[in-house]
């Protein structure tokens, strides 16, 4: 019998279910506006992630099958997202956006969260920044940027919009978006395409074809807002950081100096492309593991070695 996989099996959707335990809508009270998330894990801190643009929360879930062994995950589909559903889809605002994910954190935890430690990758890496800055997470335990610099984001701006229209637009399976995520090198790790891919898409009825679900082209008034002054918000975090970048990304000066003085902790993870969660998942998972223990972060926050915590009273 022949090994040789067509390339719609070697391109053929994996399940969520293979790598998170569970998944649930987020009804945010008094608004129609509900969130989908994807979660695992049953102790420890809450490692709560934010996708970039055009992305979905699936794209943690080769890593959340693996960090669900030492700590609980959340990935959420945020706003224009994935099975997210807004009253305004392509209202991207880093404020509205900041505040979903806020509104999500206080419709699932209530006033008694634990720690939280919030990883964002590329725009998501901005909303995480702007929620840390904004202080009203009292749980927030940690901070992990993924592959976002603010000098090299707000340069690539204006190439943008034509880095949108020369992508793929159109195709005729699930499988044919996968094959091309990963042939045109967005993407380098095929089984994580083929869980996260199918998530970011919706079928066109009038087209008879799949097409991109999240309509990045229509926010461009938003891009700018994602990442001005991020560098100086990043460093004002009163939490651990760290910045994971994929190959030489440059830092710009705010935060070259804020790393000379011991600000945060920065690691270039090699042989990978911009979705380092995705690409190479098991380096994201030691990492991010390394960083929560380094930081002794409990799933009631930084936990100091020989203080015992009070027993908490029951109400």
């Amino acid at each position: 019998m022949s090994t040789f996989l067509t390339s719609s099996q070697k391109y053929a959707p994996l399940d969520w279910s293979d790598y998170f335990d569970q998944e649930d809508d987020i009804q945010i009270p008094d608004s129609d506006d509900v969130f989908h998330v994807y979660m695992a894990g049953t102790e420890g801190p809450v490692i709560f992630c934010l996708h970039g643009g055009g992305y979905s929360g699936l794209s943690f879930a080769l890593a959340a099958s693996k960090l669900k062994e030492k700590a609980r995950i959340v990935a959420m589909d945020l706003r224009g997202h994935g099975k997210s559903s807004t009253q305004n889809d392509v209202d991207l605002s880093i404020e509205t956006l900041c505040s979903d994910v806020i509104s999500v954190l206080k419709t699932m935890y209530g006033d008694a969260p634990p720690a939280i430690v919030l990883v964002g990758h590329s725009m998501g890496g901005a909303v995480a920044i702007h929620v840390a800055a904004k202080k009203s997470l009292p749980s927030l335990a940690g901070l992990v940027v993924v592959d976002v610099v603010e000098g090299t984001a707000m340069a690539s701006l204006i190439h943008m919009q034509k880095i949108l229209l020369n992508r793929m637009q159109h195709f005729l399976t699930p499988e044919k978006a996968i094959e091309w995520s990963v042939k045109s090198g967005s993407l380098r790790n095929i089984d994580s395409a083929r869980v996260s891919i199918p998530n970011t898409l919706k079928y066109d009825d009038s087209k008879k074809c799949y097409t991109h679900r999240a309509r990045l082209e229509e926010t461009e008034q938003y891009w700018r807002g994602w990442y001005e002054g991020l560098s100086e918000k990043f460093l004002s975090s009163p939490v651990p950081k760290i910045l994971l970048l994929a190959g030489t990304d440059r830092l710009d000066r705010t935060l070259t100096i804020g790393q000379m003085q011991g600000k945060f902790q920065m690691v270039v993870v090699r042989h990978t492309g911009h979705a380092i969660q995705e690409d190479v998942p098991d380096e994201f998972v030691t990492l991010i593991l390394n960083f929560i223990s380094h930081n002794r972060i409990g799933p009631h926050g930084i936990e100091i070695p020989g203080l015992r915590r009070p027993p908490q009273s029951k109400p």
